[in-house]
């Protein structure tokens, strides 16, 4: 097979062992097609392949130019987040319940993916947000976001007060329950539910969207991607800020 892609990397759901048949089925697929094949290593771990090549996180980053991944929207984006300092493409197989981002079905995986390394794909770059917490001006915590990064109220349930600055200029200060900053990947996710607007992945933006904001006048506002974004949190006790979900850092 001629292709641009000559080392692929796989990745299963590590809590899923149903992934076992499917993986080992593409795995064998691939390499029939002259491809070099790594599981990742944890995948590996949990699902028992000994018979591929077992590899490092670091180790794809170096080696890998593709990327698939079964799983749902959800282990495709921590995956992204992983991937994302090595820019590896990534392609997504569904075994999750909604599948908006991994978008390959389970049962015509190898000839959806046989027409993809012949060159049927369209390329999409998708924004991140790489978001710091700081604390008495020192960095505490710091994490890359595909979706979203929120601000939100902790277990005791009381709102938060909050001031945002975008450029270093005083934008507005808020009473709420917190704030979604989102990707245009996220936009369809969380700041949808919560009232903000759908934007196109190819838009440079992203938006602010108040999660239940104690007036009338706070609305989601779009800003240009290359925005810098600061959020002081002035009162608010057991506060979290939450990344894609998946992590959290009390602030």
């Amino acid at each position: 097979m001629q292709t641009e892609f000559h080392t692929v990397a796989l990745f299963g759901k590590y809590d899923k062992r149903a992934s076992t048949e499917h993986l080992c089925q593409l795995a064998d697929f691939l390499i029939a097609q002259g491809l070099r094949v790594f599981v990742e290593s944890r995948s590996l771990g949990a699902f028992g392949m000994s018979d591929y090549p077992l590899a490092s996180l670091d180790e794809i980053g170096e080696h890998a130019d593709l990327a698939i991944v079964f799983g749902g929207d959800g282990t495709l984006l921590n995956l992204a987040r992983m991937l994302a300092p090595y820019k590896i493409p990534i392609i997504g197989v569904n075994q999750g319940r909604l599948g908006f981002m991994t978008d390959v079905s389970l049962d015509d995986m190898c000839q959806t993916l046989a027409n993809m390394l012949l060159g049927g794909y369209v390329v999409e770059h998708r924004v991140m947000l790489e978001a710091e917490v700081m604390r008495q001006g020192r960095l505490v915590f710091t994490s890359l976001a595909v979706n979203d990064v929120v601000m939100s109220r902790g277990g005791l349930g009381r709102m938060i007060e909050f001031e945002i600055f975008i450029d270093d200029q005083f934008v507005y200060s808020q009473r709420s329950d917190g704030l979604i900053v989102s990707t245009p990947t996220g936009s369809t996710a969380y700041a949808l539910a919560s009232g903000g607007p759908i934007l196109h992945p190819g838009i440079g933006g992203i938006t602010l969207v108040p999660i239940c904001p104690q007036s009338m006048s706070n609305r989601p506002i779009a800003v240009s991607d290359q925005s810098r974004i600061e959020f002081v949190l002035t009162r608010g006790l057991d506060a979290r800020a939450h990344f894609d979900g998946h992590y959290h850092f009390d602030m």
